[in-house]
């Protein structure tokens, strides 16, 4: 059964891939700006699948380069229409912040334009209104209507359901700026020197920089997909048993304490607190008896359920969880709870 959700999720990515990469090469011909994602199969960084019918696909901004970060901190008195305000807008919260034009040493001159750029800030909700405006024509223009559809949304955000040989599958297009040069001031990573990742690893994590995600309305989200994958990939480079942990418990949340096709927590969440527990018990003997090592992550992942409380892994006074139903998460943790009690599972 494991086995047969693995080819079933592992074909449902082949086949969104496919289809979304149609439609952001006609996205990126109409508009130079988009770039259409790469068809580099399952392991594509665009893609996070954070549940079996819930995918993020991130797509590349073009023409953006030699970012820096911000030194002057001024105040915005507008609305994402562009309206003049009374009282500046609210400053970016945690894993958020501000892009301004004039932090790239290169920029196409569209970026300097009305439809995405006030008085020099390039804002998500105006790059996101043009980017939904471009996806539902070019699913007319690629005669994808039979199987994109786009989702009503209470904000900017695109969302599209992708009809695949086996059922369909939500997912979220989200515009980014990709920023492999530099990490950014936010991230404070690692705090102190630790065990896990080495030092060696922490140097080529930060190598690789982030993205800024237009997921808001004002404010650019951070997101370091590249590193995390650097990371996941590594794991058990020692011979453990993590990845192996990080699988069960997946199938686990699938399975019995979080099933359904938008739960409360995902793949991402799950990722974190195994981040988060390399980092407290980073050697090789911790990760040598599975049934003792899944179970500090159930531990874990109970403890951050219940108190409604995951911290980032590179920005970490974010709390993951902030946003999320707190009734979805109290049920989650009963069922970790009684999972703990009882311990029973079939490793995959």
């Amino acid at each position: 059964q494991v086995e047969r959700r693995h080819i079933l999720v592992s074909k449902a990515v082949e086949e969104v891939q496919k289809i979304i990469q149609q439609l952001t090469s006609e996205i990126s011909y109409k508009a130079t700006r988009f770039q259409a994602i790469s068809n580099s199969g399952i392991h594509n960084e665009n893609i996070k699948v954070l549940a079996p019918s819930q995918f993020l696909i991130t797509v590349p901004l073009r023409g953006l380069t030699g970012y820096r970060e911000c030194q002057v901190r001024h105040w915005r008195y507008y609305t994402v229409h562009g309206a003049k305000l009374l009282s500046s807008v609210r400053d970016p919260e945690e894993l958020h912040q501000w892009l301004e034009v004039e932090q790239f040493s290169k920029s196409l001159q569209q970026w300097h334009e009305t439809d995405v750029n006030i008085e020099g800030d390039l804002v998500p909700a105006k790059v996101l209104i043009v980017f939904r405006d471009l996806v539902e024509k070019s699913i007319i223009s690629c005669n994808l209507s039979s199987k994109v559809t786009v989702l009503e949304s209470f904000s900017s955000v695109v969302r599209v359901a992708v009809e695949t040989s086996e059922s369909q599958v939500e997912v979220e297009l989200v515009p980014a700026v990709e920023i492999p040069t530099c990490w950014p001031e936010k991230a404070q990573w690692p705090r102190c020197l630790k065990r896990w990742p080495s030092q060696e690893k922490v140097r080529c994590v930060k190598s690789l920089g982030f993205d800024l995600l237009a997921r808001s309305n004002y404010h650019w989200q951070l997101c370091f997909s590249r590193a995390e994958h650097i990371l996941m990939e590594g794991l058990d480079e020692d011979g453990g048993c993590r990845k192996k942990c990080f699988r069960v418990m997946r199938q686990m949340k699938e399975d019995v304490w979080c099933a359904g096709n938008k739960p409360v927590i995902t793949a991402y969440h799950l990722q974190t607190v195994l981040f988060w527990t390399c980092e407290k018990y980073p050697r090789t003997k911790d990760w040598r008896c599975f049934p003792e090592a899944f179970l500090r992550l159930v531990q874990k992942l109970h403890k951050c359920v219940s108190q409604h409380f995951l911290k980032h892994y590179f920005v970490r006074n974010t709390n993951l969880l902030k946003y999320a139903n707190t009734s979805d998460l109290d049920l989650v943790a009963s069922k970790l709870a009684v999972f703990l009690q009882n311990p029973v599972f079939c490793p995959d």
